[in-house]
């Protein structure tokens, strides 16, 4: 029996009987295994199935989002900005209006930058040192010691507003090297300003404090300073602005400006409704709807294809084709699509139907009816915009959408079915087993009445002897 076992385990064909039952055992468990091979059909349709339908609801969720910021009722409302010169750029927010303006450049904004006297050592030992504000502010400092580089270090590490950088002055008659330190400003304009003492905070208050860029051989390089620009120069209404950086925020509402350089001669920025970007606002819900019309009804064909070699057509059909939830879906939403607002077409304002179902936008006709009524050709794409954005979102809400709940239906049924594939191939391997066993249980009997032919024969011959 052990060597009958073994062999069953190594698959090996009848000694005995001379059967090829590797291969009769195969061809059985081709037969069992026909349920499974359904199943597992089954199961590539499904998720197929469930792939399209994952598709055609991120194209319907697309629709949702565009259709959502189309609905706004400024959602027209896209502006650019414009200038008469390089040398200022404008450019437009949200909350932007139409509108221009005109200005001369005064002066650009500057931060203020000082030199000390040049220098081996800041002090002989660790002594404290005071910066003081445009506003009075006092901050105290300590380096670690009187070394260049410790002071560097204390003053960048401060929330004084200010940076320091040792840079190189030649040397003494000693031939000792030399240092100043330059100290900038963190930030432009006149609030940026500072004084840089040899004290405490005390000393400075009190007077005793000595002014760093007042010594000998100290400069200011640069002063802290405001940019500014006049409006209407030249005029009674002669108006001067000015920030602490080079960018104007407040001019014109929405419109930020910003000057590289001083200019005599007068500059106009101004702001235009971007009729490009308005038309984009529209053509990006055609081109949303489109692609959910497309994807469905490539899904939902019948095809055919016809064999090169034997002339055989086979004929096969969308994985969408007789899907009812993603037919309703996209049929409803063109409905909404072409449906009037307050008594007018969508093609009003150049979003068209086809008499296939497809949808154009006529860029000419969008151009017209803004350019003739602004406020009327927002209404309309509003009202187009909110009733599709209402419908795909009905359709792909992740929670509630009737495609959405389709996906979870199928991919319940698609987990039913790996678990049923997962219990036949539990059963199969068990039959295999079994037909095996029974085949090698076969070659033992069939053993078994060999060798008693054998004998008999033996016997046969003795006894006729």
């Amino acid at each position: 029996m052990s060597s009958v076992s073994s062999a069953s385990s190594l698959a090996i064909d009848g000694l005995v009987s001379g059967l090829k039952t590797t291969d009769l055992i195969n061809s059985l468990m081709t037969v069992e295994g026909v349920p499974q091979t359904l199943l597992k059909n089954k199961l590539t349709s499904t998720n197929s199935f469930i792939s399209s339908l994952q598709t055609i609801n991120g194209l319907v969720q697309t629709l949702a989002t565009r259709a959502s910021a189309a609905a706004k009722p400024t959602s027209l409302d896209v502006f650019t900005a414009s200038s008469s010169t390089s040398g200022v750029t404008a450019s437009a927010g949200s909350n932007a209006s139409v509108g221009s303006i005109s200005f001369t450049v005064d002066a650009t904004a500057t931060a203020q930058v000082g030199v000390t006297a040049a220098m081996s050592t800041w002090a002989a030992d660790a002594q404290p040192l005071t910066l003081v504000g445009a506003d009075g502010t006092k901050t105290t400092v300590t380096p670690a010691s009187g070394s260049l580089d410790d002071t560097v270090s204390a003053i960048n590490k401060s929330v004084a507003g200010v940076t320091a950088t040792k840079v190189a002055a030649g040397t003494d008659a000693n031939g000792t090297k030399l240092y100043r330190l330059q100290l900038t400003s963190a930030k432009t304009g006149a609030g940026g300003a500072f004084e840089v003492y040899r004290g405490s905070t005390d000393q400075v208050t009190a007077g005793t404090a000595t002014n760093v860029l007042g010594e000998v051989g100290a400069a200011k390089v640069a002063q802290a300073a405001d940019a500014s620009v006049t409006l209407w120069a030249g005029t009674p209404a002669a108006q001067t602005v000015t920030s602490a950086t080079n960018t104007f925020s407040d001019l014109l509402p929405g419109l930020s400006v910003s000057v590289t350089k001083a200019s005599t001669d007068p500059v106009t920025v101004g702001v235009a409704q971007d009729s490009t970007k308005a038309q984009a606002v529209a053509s990006g819900l055609v081109d949303a709807m489109n692609a959910i019309s497309s994807y469905y009804s490539s899904n939902a064909a019948v095809t055919s294809t016809t064999s090169p070699t034997d002339g055989t057509t086979t004929t096969t059909a969308g994985v969408l084709m007789g899907d009812a939830t993603t037919r309703d879906v996209t049929q409803r939403l063109s409905s909404t699509m072409s449906s009037p607002v307050n008594g007018k077409s969508p093609s009003t304002i150049g979003i068209v139907i086809t008499k296939d179902g497809d949808f154009t936008f006529d860029a000419d006709v969008f151009q017209k009816a803004l350019a003739a009524d602004p406020q009327g050709t927002q209404a309309i794409l509003s009202g187009v915009a909110a009733n599709v954005g209402a419908t795909a979102t009905t359709a792909s809400d992740k929670y509630t959408g009737s495609i959405t709940t389709s996906i979870t239906g199928q991919q319940s049924v698609a987990k039913d079915l790996n678990t049923q594939i997962d219990s036949w191939t539990d059963r199969l391997t068990a039959r295999r087993a079994s037909l095996q066993t029974l085949y090698a249980s076969l070659e033992t009997s069939l053993s078994k009445l060999q060798s008693q032919s054998s004998w008999l024969a033996s016997q046969l011959a003795s006894t006729s002897s």
